[in-house]
């Protein structure tokens, strides 16, 4: 209860401002080809936290913005962010999305990457709407970072060589970037000055950091249930991320070699036999321990990145939610 709340502090701050936001991604997922309301508030609605326009919302209070321009540029973030959802599902072979059926296993691929497309357009449409030629660039170039990511990452797909930089490269822009554009706007629309424009760019960034380290932590986890994902679901997806890292680079040439094997030739290993052997490897290697030690030291960068505001409720709250998502087991 004690992590939920970290979230709940924040999103109380903003709960006036979320409500119009949601009021805004309602009124344009409203279409009279059925598909697209239908999909996309399934897919809104199945549970997420809103985390990314959340933080474009905090970062124009704690910069003290006066207007309502932060209400439709946080709706775009979120579909941008909902639109990568429905891409990496398809993509992925994903059954599940937060615990519930994913939205391609209903209403089938072609459907998830229209839809997608759909909500990349409402985006692009917010961006125009707003008018302000800096968020168009920051917002284009988030756009042109994440789809870069997507391909790195589907290119690396069962590569155990896969170095730590390359890893970093993937999660800074798979998932930081878009953290780094929803506080970095939010800091434009309120003239805030340069230093602190970098600073929540770079608190953004790092929070994104720490939100994946967690996020591929608890593809290894016993808590996975409660994460409404399936235990493994990144080894089954040939996604190598950093647990995977750590245990090759760890392992003796034999388990190497084992490791190897099962993700070079997918198919010809018992799957759940195999990941019981890569949860013992990675918890004799102390990779899950470790992946978490890596996540404190992007939270530090975080906390420390939003020292040059003044204190108050509201910083008090976006200083929480790094908490939040190094605590979170969902």
């Amino acid at each position: 209860m004690e992590n939920m709340n970290t979230l709940d502090k924040l999103t109380a701050l903003v709960t006036n401002d979320l409500t119009l936001v949601n009021k805004v991604i309602t009124k344009r997922v409203h279409n009279s080809i059925n598909l697209i309301p239908q999909l996309s508030s399934y897919i809104i609605n199945s549970g997420g936290k809103r985390l990314r326009p959340i933080l474009t919302l905090a970062a124009s209070k704690l910069c003290n913005y006066q207007g309502n321009r932060h209400i439709n540029l946080a709706a775009c973030i979120e579909f941008i962010h909902t639109a990568t959802l429905l891409h990496d599902d398809v993509v992925d072979d994903s059954l599940l999305r937060r615990g519930l059926i994913s939205a391609n296993t209903i209403w089938g691929n072609k459907s998830s990457i229209l839809v997608g497309d759909f909500m990349l357009s409402q985006s692009l449409e917010l961006i125009v709407e707003d008018g302000n030629l800096q968020v168009l660039e920051i917002l284009a170039h988030a756009f042109s970072v994440i789809s870069e990511g997507e391909i790195l990452h589907l290119s690396t797909s069962n590569d155990i060589y896969i170095d730590k930089n390359s890893y970093f490269k993937i999660i800074r822009s798979k998932t930081a970037t878009l953290f780094a554009a929803a506080c970095q706007i939010g800091a434009i629309i309120s003239n805030c000055s340069n230093d602190e424009e970098l600073a929540l760019k770079n608190y953004g960034i790092n929070l994104g950091i720490v939100f994946q380290l967690i996020d591929d932590a608890l593809d290894y986890s016993a808590k996975q249930k409660q994460f409404g994902k399936t235990l493994g679901n990144d080894f089954y997806n040939g996604k190598i991320t950093l647990p995977m890292i750590l245990a090759f680079h760890r392992s003796n040439d034999k388990e190497q070699e084992f490791l190897f094997s099962i993700l070079k030739d997918s198919g010809k290993f018992n799957k759940k036999t195999d990941l019981i052997q890569i949860l013992h490897l990675m918890e004799k290697y102390k990779c899950l321990e470790d992946t978490i030690k890596s996540a404190h030291h992007y939270s530090d960068i975080a906390r420390d990145a939003l020292s040059i505001f003044q204190n108050s409720a509201i910083k008090s709250a976006m200083i929480s939610i790094i908490d939040f998502c190094i605590n979170r087991k969902f």
